[in-house]
């Protein structure tokens, strides 16, 4: 059962955290997906409602819409330091959304909603590999939604909040070590979580061309209360082994962003800018879960298990240049770190260093209206690890290709 606990455990950080170095998702729009994932100096459309909503306010039209989708598609292959046997993930399709409306009622005033899909992974490893006790197969998605109002001082410094709502559901299954006339038993987790959070950010224009900001996104915990946990075991167990329900509290990393970025040439065509994204991965230090007791004789009631992810900084840097009035072109780069630690890698999360490297396009075909294009692929940097509560090792590599497309509309 402690194997169950840290199943629950890692693939809830897998399913709440989506991916990357920890699982976080940054595809938030295609703009900024195209030049390295920066985002926080910028304030050229709406989605400035999520990347720093201090700038949402020098957004210069009265509205302004954005909106679209990205395609993950990945490679996983995990290769056991045991047994001559190699494992390939199937991720299933995962299309993270976002969308963005803002409205300047006054020139220094800016109110928007924004609404993200920033968590969500759909994985499967097969019902009867190695690694069956750990995890089979995983559906997790998620939905934030951010109303958030931003001002702005004089064209210098624009401060901005927004209250965020996550909501969010998991399905995952596994094999459990019990064995019956059909083979292994199963468990089967389905959950729903919700709860709030915030976003603030600052952006500060110095001189001409020079744009800055700081951008805090708090840690939302999100909390399973009554989830369903189903067990198909032995009829001889079912006594130790009922369906039950389960609480929990998962915490989603806070994250403290700092940009800064500066347009130059004759006709300002040339943007650079950088991005550090500190994620407070310490978050994830252990986990609590409690199962409702429906039986005497159940074999758990209460369990936790350890995390112990560390905190990490993720530097990116992006460039733009308008080549003419109807088109722009950008590209950018990454490094994310792991924060899991080498004897807690694991096939729910299997976490590597990664390098990112994007580029991205927009069309203007009239007016305000801009189509955009970007394109994302992530190196994983194999590594070897072991997952010590089941001392489960093995080598992983992976590699993620991820197009995006969008729409902007200004006026």
């Amino acid at each position: 059962m402690r194997r169950f606990t840290s199943l629950l455990l890692f693939s809830c950080l897998a399913a709440t955290t989506a991916f990357g170095g920890g699982y976080q998702v940054s595809l938030h729009s295609v703009r900024n997906i195209g030049m390295g994932l920066i985002g926080t100096s910028l304030s050229y459309d709406a989605s400035s409602l999520f990347y720093n909503p201090g700038g949402a306010a020098f957004v210069n039209e009265k509205w302004s819409f954005s909106g679209g989708v990205s395609l993950l598609m990945a490679r996983t292959t995990f290769q056991s330091l045991n047994v001559a046997e190699q494992a390939h993930l199937e991720h299933k399709m995962n299309t993270p959304l976002y969308f963005y409306a803002a409205f300047k009622p006054t020139t220094n005033l800016s109110v928007g909603l924004a609404v993200n899909t920033p968590y969500g992974n759909g994985l499967s490893w097969g019902e009867n590999w190695q690694g069956r006790y750990l995890i089979q197969n995983l559906t997790f998605r998620a939905f934030t939604f951010q109303p958030t109002v931003s001002y702005k001082f004089k064209d210098i410094v624009g401060i901005g909040v927004g209250l965020v709502y996550a909501t969010g559901s998991v399905d995952l299954n596994k094999a459990i070590p019990l064995q019956g006339a059909t083979g292994d038993g199963t468990l089967n987790i389905k959950g729903n979580a919700s709860n709030f959070g915030f976003n603030a950010g600052i952006m500060v224009h110095p001189i001409k061309g020079l744009s800055l900001g700081v951008d805090y996104r708090s840690k939302v915990e999100m909390k399973v209360k009554g989830g369903d946990a189903t067990f198909t075991v032995p009829q001889s167990l079912g006594q130790s082994f009922p369906n039950t329900k389960v609480d929990a509290m998962l915490p989603l990393a806070a994250n403290l962003d700092f940009g800064a970025s500066y347009e130059f040439g004759d006709k300002k065509q040339w943007l650079v800018g950088i991005n550090l994204c500190y994620v407070f991965w310490g978050t994830y230090d252990s986990l609590v879960f409690t199962f409702e007791k429906v039986t005497a004789t159940q074999a758990i009631t209460r369990s936790a298990s350890p995390a112990l992810y560390v905190n990490k900084l993720i530097p990116r840097i992006g460039a733009q240049y308008k080549m003419s009035d109807l088109l722009t072109l950008r590209v950018g780069g990454y490094y994310d770190p792991s924060p899991v630690p080498d004897d807690y890698l694991n096939p729910q999360t299997p976490s590597m260093n990664q390098i990112g490297l994007t580029c991205g396009i927009s069309v203007y075909p009239t007016k305000g209206l801009s189509i955009d294009a970007a394109f994302l692929y992530i190196m994983g940097m194999q590594r070897s690890g072991t997952f010590s509560p089941d001392n489960f090792a093995g080598t992983y590599s992976t590699a993620v290709y991820v197009p995006g497309i969008g729409l902007t509309y200004n006026f």
